[in-house]
């Protein structure tokens, strides 16, 4: 009997020694919004005896100890470590997430009509871009992606390439006379060479595995993923060097698609949504939203899959185009802030 007792006893302080061992967590605010700063507070609720405590942030050591500043960094989710020595030679690692949120609610902009131009009820349209007088566009759908030369007046397909019945198509973007365009779920991008209209090589994606909305800020290609985030890409190299992550002053917002980089902002369309984001490239801050409701009826369309899903714009005569997936229209638009 008095062996069994000890057994007991052993296992009991086994499993308290256990519990002791990883009872740490890490205390931090749920979300820091105009002031970035804020302290991670340890808890030790079983009082181990702790040697030290080494702090980082998004797996960069801080200087500060446990005491952080976000301010002027990018918005969205960020990363708290420590790693805890304690008892000797032991160490425990921890997590905890802090949501660094815009200061400032979107601003709302309306919209109205300047031109209406014809387009193909059968593109289900996922990129499109002004370039030199013409649209080019890309379609989606499995059997039916296509890349396109499209007439603006009248909506005509002067060239077209067909992608393989295995690739569903996405964004697209014209940078350094070169059409890059992007397919979902195959980890593939290809890129054309502009005034040949013909393919030249394909590349490969990282940590954005799935490939959505497409455009470029003269540096870098910007992609989307259909998640928060955009990734700014090397255009030689199409590594992915950094991403921000888009919010509002309340929330991320996910299912970034079709991208256009107009005077120095992101415009982003959200997939089954008819608004446009209005985006701060450098910290993912959405500065407005731009309400477009009202045209995918005008394009003969309803629903939430043949939504808003096309955004051109013409630099030289300040002139955006929108329209969506098989819409039999496609709208040249002017945008003003809701008083």
């Amino acid at each position: 009997m008095k062996f069994k007792y000890i057994v007991i006893l052993i296992s009991i302080l086994t499993i308290t020694s256990c519990k002791t061992e990883y009872n740490f967590k890490i205390e931090t605010p749920k979300q820091v919004k105009t002031n970035g700063k804020f302290t991670a507070k340890l808890i030790n609720t079983n009082n181990v005896a702790i040697d030290s405590v080494l702090y980082s942030l998004n797996g960069k050591k801080s200087s500060l100890s446990n005491k952080f500043d976000l301010t002027n960094k990018r918005l969205g989710t960020h990363i708290v470590t420590a790693i805890v020595f304690y008892n000797g030679n032991k160490n425990k690692k921890i997590t905890n997430t802090v949501l660094h949120l815009a200061a400032n609610k979107p601003a709302i902009y309306t919209y109205e009509i300047v031109n209406v131009f014809p387009h193909d009820p059968n593109a289900f349209t996922q990129g499109l871009e002004y370039h030199n007088g013409f649209l080019y566009e890309s379609t989606g759908l499995h059997k039916e992606s296509s890349l396109r030369k499209v007439a603006l007046e009248t909506g005509k397909v002067l060239e077209k390439i067909d992608l393989e019945a295995k690739y569903f198509a996405e964004g697209m973007t014209i940078m350094n006379n070169k059409i890059y365009q992007l397919t979902w779920q195959k980890n593939e991008g290809f890129i054309y060479d502009l005034e040949k209209f013909k393919f030249e090589k394909s590349f490969s994606y990282g940590k954005s595995f799935e490939g959505w909305g497409l455009a470029h800020n003269n540096t870098h290609l910007i992609k989307t993923d259909g998640t928060s985030r955009m990734w700014f890409l090397n255009p030689t190299t199409h590594k992915e060097e950094y991403f921000i992550e888009t919010c509002t002053n309340k929330r991320k917002v996910e299912k970034l698609n079709e991208l256009e980089f107009i005077k120095g902002e992101i415009f982003a369309n959200v997939w089954q949504n008819n608004s446009v984001l209005i985006v701060n490239p450098k910290n993912g801050a959405i500065d407005g939203v731009l309400d477009l409701n009202g045209l995918q009826s005008k394009a003969g369309q309803s629903g939430d899959d043949n939504v808003l899903n096309g955004i051109a714009y013409d630099a030289e005569n300040d002139r955006l185009f929108v329209t969506g997936k098989k819409w039999n229209k496609l709208f040249e638009i002017k945008y003003t802030k809701k008083q």
